[in-house]
This record gives C-alpha cells, sequence and structure tokens, in this order.
C-alpha cells in the first residue's frame, strides 16, 4: 500500500516537473527575445521618433511618426470593414447556426484565419491594386480587413453562444422583435467576451507587413490621403531593418519595441476583459 502512494507521489513530481521545463521552455526564448529587442530599441525611443518623419539617408535622427500614423489609418479602416461583417456575421450564426450556409461560412472562416497573410496580400494585390492602377492605404486597410474578419467571427460567435437561452426567450416573450433582442441582449450579454476578440484582432493586424508590401507599399513622407501609398510602422520595420545604414538599423529596433508594446498591451486588455467575461 505504501508502495503504491510513493510511486503515485513520484510521478505526480515528476508531472509537476515536466510541466514547469514546458513552461519554462516557452517563457525563456520570449523573455530573451523582448529583452534584446528593449536593450537594442530603448537608446533610440526619442521624442523625435514619435513626431518626426524618417530623416534623409546619411543623416542621423528623424523618426517614425508617419509609420504610426499610416498604421492607425489602415488599422482604423479594417476596423470599419471588418468588425460589422465579423460581428453581424456571428451574430447569424449564433442565431441560425444549423443550416448549411452556417456550416460553410463556418468553414471558409476557418480556411481564411488559417491562410498566411502574404496570400491574402497577393489576393488583395489582384482584386484592387492592379484594377485601381496603383497602391493606396484603402488597399491596405481591406487586405487586414479580410485577416480581421474571421477572428472577430469566430470569437464573437462562441462568445454569443454563451449567453443562457433564457435571456432571448425572456425578451421575446416581452415582445422585443428578433433583431432588437439579438443587438440589445445577447449582444449586449457578450459585450466584453466580443471586445476580447476584437483587441485580439487589431493585436493581429497590427504587426502584418507582408499584406502591407503588396498594397500601401509604404511611404518615406507624410501621407494622409488612402488613396496614395502610405506608411505602415511594420512596413518601415521591414524597410529599414534590411538597409545598410546604422542608424535605420536602430531606428527598425526602435520601431520594433514600439509595435511589440502596443501588442503586449492589447493583449493584457484582451486577457482583462476575458476574465472580467469569466468572472460573470
Amino acid at each position: 500500500m505504501m508502495q503504491g502512494v510513493t510511486l503515485r507521489k513520484m510521478k505526480n513530481h515528476l508531472m509537476s516537473f515536466v510541466m514547469l521545463a514546458c513552461t519554462l521552455a516557452v517563457l525563456i526564448p520570449l523573455g530573451l527575445i523582448f529583452f534584446h529587442i528593449v536593450k537594442m530599441g530603448i537608446s533610440s525611443l526619442s521624442l523625435d521618433f514619435f513626431t518626426h518623419i524618417p530623416a534623409p539617408t546619411g543623416e542621423p535622427g528623424g523618426g517614425m511618426a508617419n509609420g504610426m500614423l499610416g498604421s492607425l489609418i489602415m488599422i482604423g479602416g479594417a476596423s470599419l470593414i471588418g468588425l460589422p461583417i465579423g460581428i453581424l456575421g456571428a451574430i447569424y450564426l449564433s442565431e441560425f447556426g444549423g443550416s448549411k450556409i452556417s456550416t460553410l461560412i463556418r468553414f471558409a472562416a476557418d480556411v481564411l484565419s488559417g491562410t498566411p497573410s502574404i496570400i491574402t496580400g497577393m489576393v488583395a494585390y489582384t482584386l484592387l491594386v492592379v484594377p485601381m492602377k496603383g497602391f493606396s492605404g484603402l488597399a491596405g486597410s481591406i487586405a487586414l480587413a479580410m485577416i480581421m474578419i474571421p477572428i472577430v467571427l469566430r470569437t464573437t460567435e462562441e462568445q454569443l453562444k454563451m449567453v443562457p437561452g433564457s435571456l432571448r426567450e425572456a425578451s421575446l416573450a416581452l415582445g422585443v422583435p428578433f433583431w432588437r433582442t439579438s443587438l440589445k441582449v445577447t449582444l449586449r450579454s457578450a459585450l466584453s467576451g466580443v471586445l476580447t476578440g476584437i483587441l485580439l484582432a487589431v493585436a493581429r493586424i497590427a504587426g502584418e507587413t507582408a499584406p502591407l508590401l503588396f498594397t500601401a507599399l509604404g511611404n518615406q513622407f507624410w501621407s494622409k490621403n488612402v488613396m496614395q501609398p502610405m506608411a505602415a510602422l511594420p512596413l518601415q520595420i521591414f524597410s529599414f531593418a534590411i538597409a545598410p545604414y546604422e542608424d535605420w538599423h536602430k531606428l527598425a529596433w526602435a520601431g520594433a519595441l514600439v509595435l511589440v508594446t502596443v501588442m503586449f498591451a492589447l493583449s493584457l486588455t484582451a486577457r482583462y476583459f476575458g476574465r472580467t467575461r469569466q468572472a460573470r
């Protein structure tokens, strides 16, 4: 009897050690990457970095303000396109999930979410850039929206499924129209979970580079016109990192630090909303 108890304790300690080792195997590389980015990029961060455009080749200083502005514009445009489609599509799937078209939509969303972003960029180039005869921030926004839609759709659908059916029934029993019940009762009850999915989708597209190479192209100057080539922070990081100039390399590390910090903050915010949802 005692030998069986001892054997179980040994197995328990062994599995606990294995789980701890696996956790460290994930956290240590992540910590090293973040530490290296901070080490290389913190020295180049300054007020000029957030307020100036890149300096001409060979001149020190400059910043990535135009890239940050371009990223905000294109992420905002992608959100305006992708969020209504994703959320309304999720409402349809949660309310009419048993139909054949619902199965087809889920399958398409899963395939689209697993498609490499460079393929999305190539499709956007063929369907938008070529007919428009030029690169543009609008094409970049649409390409990012194509990545955003399946993430928002699937996460929102799962959150809506967690809303008790009794809430819908009570609302309908009071004579509230079905469309108003879906928007005012079901969606509102799952709002924190929906916000979690939205933030995760924004964090995903904020760091995308490949789709923008085929659509927005980039711009070394201020560009607020969405019908013209537009700068973006990931694009500038890529361009500066492969350039032969040391000053540009420093700016690339600083841009990487800013981008990682933003994505980290969005992920923490998403986890906060997720925990709020679980607490309720």
